[in-house]
């Protein structure tokens, strides 16, 4: 499934270099991001920094999605909305009562169209019949369970911890839904 699309940058996401284009070994993978602890809560902040197409982050209704495989498996245009969107809430994409991707009426045709104001992306039908639309996905990535790691923390809380015998002093950033 995966597509090479040569030097082409996607905004201002970095993609994999064509050497990295096929499936690897995992132990000799060198362009997968680290392994990380899954936490019950992530900071905003904590979502930011994964925002380049081989660490890709987002939330949307209180959850936080790892697309990064996701999108190594679909690399292609249709991931590129996605891609542009790592590290950020992209709970505007979808309507909050279905929690499907919002629609709307094509004032010129009169058709109800899902609302891709970034471009189309994975899993959303074309406009038009198209006959090289992939539908052979079960389920579409955001109704995906499993790319859940954890839940947006509601509020963040910042706790200033001072070194006594250095004097130094850090502000952390925590979740207010975990305790210590």
């Amino acid at each position: 499934n995966a597509e090479y699309m040569g030097d082409q940058i996607m905004s201002a996401a970095k993609l994999l270099p064509e050497k990295f284009s096929e499936l690897t070994d995992l132990k000799k993978a060198k362009h997968i991001p680290p392994p990380y602890k899954i936490r019950k809560y992530y900071t905003p902040r904590e979502v930011s920094v994964h925002c380049i197409a081989n660490d890709c982050w987002v939330s949307f209704f209180g959850e936080v999605y790892d697309l990064t495989k996701l999108i190594q498996e679909y690399y292609g245009l249709e991931v590129e909305p996605l891609i542009k969107a790592a590290g950020t809430d992209i709970t505007h994409w979808f309507d909050t009562k279905t929690r499907e991707p919002k629609t709307y009426i094509n004032p010129t045709t009169n058709i109800k169209e899902f609302y891709t104001p970034n471009g189309r992306y994975l899993h959303i039908p074309p406009a038009n019949p198209e006959s090289t639309w992939d539908n052979s996905f079960e389920k579409p990535w955001w109704q995906e369970k499993q790319l859940s790691i954890g839940n947006l923390t509601k509020k963040v809380r910042k706790l200033r911890i001072i070194n006594m015998l250095t004097k130094d002093d850090d502000i952390l950033e925590v979740c207010s839904e975990e305790c210590m």
